[in-house]
């Protein structure tokens, strides 16, 4: 049994043979290629390459050279299917199972193919007919050469044409009806071009296949200024990218893919000189494109249009995906400015005011966070919780656990930063705020603080706020005592410190006898403690509501933090020895996060 040429074709296009091969041989980048020890010979000097845009590896010192399913037979001893069957699971594809099934079905495709192919030969010819002038006029207006249009092939269909009584002689009714390119008049029974009076483009599959075709009206019309083909067998909107079988040649020069809303955008940039750039086709981007992206470019950046619509497109299509993000594969933003889309912008600007303007790009994490800030007021408490909440819920979302940890972390601190107290006349400050106006000299000591404690851990400097107060407010220590006890410190000594303060504050001492108790190594620690941290600065002129209030979302911080390295550690765990226990305690623990 043979494997049909496109799907192994495909499993190619998908996989790098870089990636394929690095997870047996280290490789470092040389070039264009990658170069490592051969995997088939004992060497010390590296003589074994891999080039991704040939599709190849090749070993100097033994001769060996081939393709990724070669790779796989000759490493790890297993036949040509096996080694299709591992890489179509690695491809994300479908298993391929010889069946009278799929034999029809492959027979169906090759048919679809051909139909599109001569459609499109067709129709491209007709652009360039003398009587259908006004469309080339409309590229050419469109500042679209020559060179483009015959690269992406573009055609126009005329109004009323004949083409189907031409295909109805290679084709059957319903084979030609499967591609959706022509629909049945209920009155006439007549078979109508979708595409009437259109510039079509093709959209093909990353084997550089036609199977469907995006349509644009050119003369004012009630009908929609854009069309698509229908789904079919073969053709799925949410699979499916334009641009990528030619903008997957740039992989191995860059790890970066643009991607805009629409044909038009694509082509403004591709004639440009841009080739990395792919367009959804005005669908919202699906888990299968994104991941399919992946395979390609591992920093794809979002370039929708600058007006409403194209700023929420970017932030539903930035929940929706932020949750398959990983050290790996990531997602920038960059938004048009208002009123302007990238085929606007490219021309006003060019390809070097484009290239700069790309710059700019955020990383999903920064575009969701700062999408959210602007709509709240931040010296609202209630709208604060609500955002903290919502951002929580996002960072919930995120499969890989370990960068879940650090984003929501890194989202907590920055609320921390925004999160008002208030005082006991009923106003509320902003920290940050708070410390932008005290004078220059207090600026310059908390940046010295800053630069003296940046080799401690959040959770520690967390420590050394609470103990800081422990040491300087007892009135206020003393209405927090038993939640302070019921954390425990990270740090041995901090611990032990903190212990030693509780005990003496529920005895009743006062401060000189708890400074008496306090012996070499804790007046060093507390010396420490002194120096390193900043919140000194922020309970300057605050009352002690406000310090208590202070004190308790530090409390609530700690115990975050402390949580989220106990479910880290127990993931660990968990990876050796799958233990009951540890399991049932981690879901509380999770359970708890996501209370919170």
């Amino acid at each position: 049994m043979k494997y049909p040429k496109e799907y192994l074709e495909e499993i190619k296009l998908r996989l790098k043979v870089s990636k394929v091969v690095g997870k047996t041989v280290q490789l470092k980048r040389r070039g264009k290629e990658f170069v490592g020890l051969s995997p088939f010979k004992n060497e010390k000097s590296p003589s074994f390459t891999v080039n991704d845009e040939k599709e190849f590896y090749h070993c100097f010192s033994s001769g060996e050279h081939g393709n990724i399913f070669d790779f796989l037979m000759k490493t790890k001893s297993i036949g040509f299917g096996e080694a299709v069957k591992t890489l179509a699971a690695e491809a994300g594809m479908q298993p391929y199972r010889f069946s009278n099934f799929d034999k029809k079905k492959d027979l169906r495709f090759q048919t679809y193919k051909n139909i599109h192919k001569d459609y499109l030969n067709h129709f491209h010819q007709e652009l360039y007919d003398s009587d259908n002038k006004i469309p080339l006029d409309y590229l050419k207006d469109r500042k679209l050469d020559d060179n483009i249009i015959k690269e992406f092939n573009l055609g126009f269909v005329p109004w009323k044409n004949n083409f189907y009584e031409i295909l109805s002689k290679k084709y059957s009714e319903e084979e030609i009806t499967l591609t959706g390119l022509y629909y049945k008049h209920d009155k006439t029974g007549k078979f109508i071009d979708r595409f009437n009076s259109r510039i079509i483009f093709p959209v093909n599959n990353i084997s550089g296949d036609t199977i469907a075709f995006g349509g644009r009206i050119i003369k004012e019309s009630k009908l929609a200024k854009y069309i698509n083909s229908p789904e079919t067998e073969f053709y799925k909107k949410g699979n499916m990218i334009f641009n990528l079988d030619k903008a997957k040649d740039c992989r191995s020069a860059t790890d970066e893919v643009i991607i805009v809303e629409g044909y038009m955008d694509v082509l403004s940039i591709f004639g440009s000189g841009i080739k990395n750039v792919i367009a959804n086709s005005g669908t919202a981007i699906t888990e299968k494109q994104i991941s399919l992206i992946w395979k390609f470019f591992s920093n794809p950046i979002i370039c929708l249009d600058g007006d409403q619509s194209g700023q929420n497109a970017a932030f539903r299509i930035a929940e929706k995906l932020f949750g398959l993000i990983n050290e790996q594969s990531k997602i920038y933003f960059s938004i048009m400015p208002q009123g302007q889309d990238p085929d606007d912008y490219i021309k006003k600007n060019g390809k070097s005011g484009f290239l700069l303007f790309l710059k700019e790009k955020e990383a999903i994490q920064s575009f969701i966070w700062n999408h959210h800030l602007k709509k709240i007021n931040k010296t609202n408490p209630f709208e604060i919780s609500k955002f903290e909440k919502d951002m929580k819920k996002l960072c919930y979302s995120i499969k890989d656990e370990t960068l879940k940890k650090y984003i929501l972390e890194d989202f907590l601190d920055r609320i921390k930063k925004l999160t008002p107290i208030q005082s006991t006349k009923g106003k509320y400050y902003d920290f940050q705020k708070y410390k932008n106006q005290k004078n220059i000299n207090v600026l310059n000591e908390t940046k010295n603080l800053h630069l003296k404690n940046s080799h401690f851990s959040k959770i520690q400097i967390k420590e050394f706020s609470i103990l800081f107060i422990m040491l300087n407010y007892f009135e206020v220590t003393s209405k927090k005592i038993e939640d302070i006890s019921a954390i425990k410190f990270l740090s041995g000594n901090n611990e032990n410190l903190k212990q030693m303060i509780i005990s003496l504050i529920l005895e009743g001492k006062d401060k000189t006898i708890i400074q008496s108790k306090i012996n070499g190594a804790q007046k060093k620690l507390i010396e420490e403690i002194q120096e390193n941290t900043s919140i000194k600065i922020i309970l300057e002129e605050k009352n002690d509501e406000e310090i208590l209030e202070l004190l308790n979302e530090l409390l609530i911080e700690i115990q975050e933090l402390n949580n989220l390295k106990k479910i880290e550690s127990l993931e660990k765990e968990l990876i050796n020895n799958l233990d009951e226990s540890s399991y049932s305690e981690l879901i509380k623990l999770k359970s708890q996060l996501n209370r919170d």
